[in-house]
């Protein structure tokens, strides 16, 4: 095997995720399919048209329609004028709760039973049996006939019934209106009789019990001996004493700690300095009074006598002895009153405290006592106010139950109490409801055009074929080369063989096409001579290989490149009758009228496999000057694909072909092998690892998306270069990019040709 060079195989890109369809994409495909998407709206408004006219020939429908006043659902005060205001959410769901009970199955199932309604002609039409008649007839009204709506913004519910004949319509209207008020009201005033029947049992319950609580009050003041228990703004006399006491005994308490303080502060005093109250007590005494007088005489004596005698006079020293002898008698009297006055301060001070220390005990007595007379009362009035609370709840709850009695038997023959009114018989129908035309027509019309949009869809989407370069990208995730159209989209290639449309035909779209399939393929590579030898190949058989390979090297020549154009393809050869011989083109049959199949074929049938090919140089019976020939056109070499030999695909993954293609890269400024479909055979594998690069080749009108990326994937797991493909026969759709392009190439080549004219 020869070492490829690295340059041509170019990294393949990474595999993207499949990308979601474009709106562009999507109003293409309407577009192409325009026609069938008006043909189908079309057929839809006619068929919409029919059904109305037949159904208004045969089957019309009346609707007959009334309504019901639905009040407020809140119980309404008779003895108040104006009721409480409910919200509108609350009115309406009332309402939409009135439409569903009409609606139910136990109502319709009632309303069937009616004489009536039985002796319509509508009830008549579902069965000969009774029984499945009755089971058909309710299930026409719920899912067909019969409606019941509530209206948002009115007190009002609808109800309508849709049948063939118009009295028939109203008639069964009004019997069930009728049978709805007339069950409400009864239901109503039932529930309002046992609401009433409830509240009588109450109210004398509550009597009773207000008895027994009248009579526990009594027991109250009886056991504890009060009469007076209720809470009032004055004090019971019990109070009043018990405060009285507790004032006292703090005051008397008061008066003892003054009291102990006296005394304690007086037998201080029976032992310490004369204070002031004893010395008032020594004055106010009249013996220190009179010793206080003659001391004072004595003075006056003592003076005179000093002047008159002298200080050792006797008279002198007589009246100092005698005021010596008052001051002690002085001394000793302030002394006895001083102790007289104490003792008897003292003794004062202790029997007024024992005094006042045994009133405090009687008061403390007394205060016990009325203290569990208080006690005593205030459990008792506990336990009155209990039986009083008692009572009073009793005779609100009697009240209040008494009020509703009145109230429930002024509701009960109110005409309003069933919360539901019939505002009046509904009128037969004058108009038709069904069908109508404004219904039938657009809804064909919508129908017939949506249809067409889904067909549409449906064909592209079910449609596999790898036909755009869209397809490519999305789904096979390689390089597009080139994109060859349809010999029908090109008038200049009609009569000539399609592989050598770009010698006989240079002008046409399809040798254009081939150009530039020349020119992307000459720039996917990083240098042009590293992928000078090149397989052409594709997943099957009659997929345009040979074309792309033959044409490809009609191509290079035009550059005025020396090619070598190879038949790989031993099973299927054709370079032989593409590039026949000389001796082949004499013996052959001048070309008549008639398709180019058919001329292929007789082709076929005239021209022989050439002796000397691939297989006999592989097989080392002959050289490379024996089996490569001139093709007819300048610059390009043949090699045939010879006998088809036992071993083809060893022959041609062998050293014969790596030599082959080694020698032949000198010679030739390309080598371009045309081989076999790599899903049929696992020749093209075994020639994709000898040469630089793989083109595969796949046809627009016949290659599956599955078979495409099953080509890829197979020549990925023998590590080929695969350079990039080729879509083959691809075809011009209306609104897409290659209608436009073809167009614009064919004005574009017209005004090339009249200037060179």
């Amino acid at each position: 095997m020869v070492n490829r060079p690295m340059g041509p195989r170019l990294p393949m890109p990474a595999r993207p995720d499949v990308p979601a369809m474009t709106p562009k994409e999507i109003f293409g495909m309407l577009r192409r399919h325009i026609l069938l998407i008006v043909s189908l709206t079309i057929l839809g408004l006619a068929i919409g048209a029919a059904s109305w006219y037949l159904l208004l020939n045969y089957a019309p429908k009346y609707t007959a329609q009334t309504f019901i006043k639905v009040l407020p659902p809140t119980l309404k005060d008779p003895m108040v004028i104006a009721g409480a205001q409910t919200g509108k959410d609350i009115q309406y769901g009332y309402r939409l709760s009135m439409a569903a009970l009409i609606t139910q199955q136990s109502m319709l199932q009632r309303l069937i039973e009616r004489d009536k309604v039985q002796a319509t002609k509508w009830f008549e039409s579902f069965d000969k049996i009774r029984a499945k008649r009755i089971v058909k007839a309710v299930k026409n009204l719920r899912k067909k006939s019969f409606r019941a709506t509530a209206e948002r913004d009115a007190e009002f519910v609808s109800v309508s019934m849709t049948c063939g004949d118009r009295e028939e319509a109203a008639l069964i209207v009004n019997e069930m209106v009728d049978l709805f008020v007339n069950l409400r009201g009864s239901r109503e005033r039932e529930e309002v009789t046992d609401k009433l029947a409830r509240l009588s049992e109450q109210q004398t319950r509550l009597e009773g019990e207000l008895a027994a609580a009248e009579k526990a009050i009594d027991d109250v003041r009886r056991r504890w001996g009060f009469g007076d228990l209720e809470e009032r703004n004055f004090q019971n006399t019990v109070t009043i004493r018990l405060n009285d006491l507790e004032v006292e005994q703090n005051e008397l308490m008061l008066q003892i700690q003054q009291v102990r303080a006296i005394t304690e502060n007086r037998l201080a005093q029976a032992t310490g300095p004369i204070n002031e109250q004893v010395k008032q007590e020594i004055e106010k005494d009249p013996i220190m009074s009179m010793l206080g007088q003659r001391l004072v005489l004595m003075e006056t004596e003592l003076a005179g006598a000093l002047t008159r005698f002298g200080e050792n006079h006797r008279v002198v020293r007589q009246i100092q002895e005698q005021m010596r002898s008052t001051e002690e008698e002085k001394e000793i009297r302030t002394i006895e009153i001083a102790e007289q006055t104490r003792k008897s301060n003292l003794q004062d001070s202790e029997d007024m405290l024992v005094v006042l220390e045994k009133r405090l005990e009687e008061l403390e007595r007394m205060r016990q006592e009325v203290t569990a007379k208080q006690k005593d009362l205030d459990l008792a009035r506990v336990q009155y106010e209990q039986r009083v609370s008692i009572r009073d709840e009793r005779k609100q709850r009697l009240a209040e139950t008494k009020a509703q009695i009145e109230k429930l038997r002024v509701v009960h023959d109110d005409p309003e109490t069933p919360k539901v009114l019939k505002i009046g018989d509904a009128p037969v129908p004058l108009e038709i409801s069904s069908p109508r035309w404004e219904f039938y027509f657009p809804v064909g019309t919508i129908f017939g055009f949506m249809f067409g949009i889904g067909l549409v869809l449906l064909v592209e989407l079910l449609n596999d074929l790898v036909r755009t370069p869209i397809d490519v990208s999305r789904y096979l995730h390689i390089r597009l080369l080139g994109l060859i159209p349809d010999a029908a989209e090109d008038d200049q290639v009609r009569g000539i063989d399609l592989c050598r449309a770009v010698h006989q035909a240079p002008y046409s779209i399809i040798s254009e096409s081939y150009r530039r399939f020349r020119t992307n393929l000459k720039l996917s590579a990083s240098a042009e001579e590293s992928s000078k030898v090149l397989l052409v190949t594709s997943g099957m058989a009659g997929e345009g290989k040979t074309s792309v390979a033959v044409n490809l090297a009609t191509t290079f020549i035009a550059e005025d490149r020396k090619v070598l154009l190879v038949d790989a393809n031993f099973r299927q050869p054709s370079l032989h009758k593409i590039f026949p011989k000389p001796q082949d083109q004499a013996a052959a049959v001048p070309p008549e009228k008639g398709s180019r199949k058919a001329l292929r074929k007789r082709k076929a049938r005239e021209i022989e496999l050439p002796e000397f090919g691939l297989s006999t140089l592989l097989t080392g019976l002959c050289d490379y000057q024996e089996v490569i020939r001139p093709s007819g056109i300048e610059g390009l070499d043949v090699i045939d694909s010879g006998l088809l030999p036992s071993n083809p695909t060893e022959l041609l993954g062998g050293a014969m072909m790596e030599q082959l293609l080694k020698h032949q890269r000198k010679s030739y400024d390309y080598v371009i092998v045309d081989g076999p479909p790599v899903l049929v055979v696992s020749d093209a594998k075994m020639l994709a690892r000898l040469v630089d690069g793989t083109i595969l080749v796949f046809n627009a009108g016949s290659t599956g998306r599955g078979a495409a990326q099953r080509t890829i994937r197979e020549m990925k797991e023998v590590d080929a270069a695969i350079i990039g493909c080729v879509l083959f026969a691809v075809r011009a759709m209306k609104g897409g990019y290659f209608h436009e392009q073809f167009r614009s190439y064919l004005e574009y080549q017209k005004l090339q040709l009249a200037h060179s004219i």
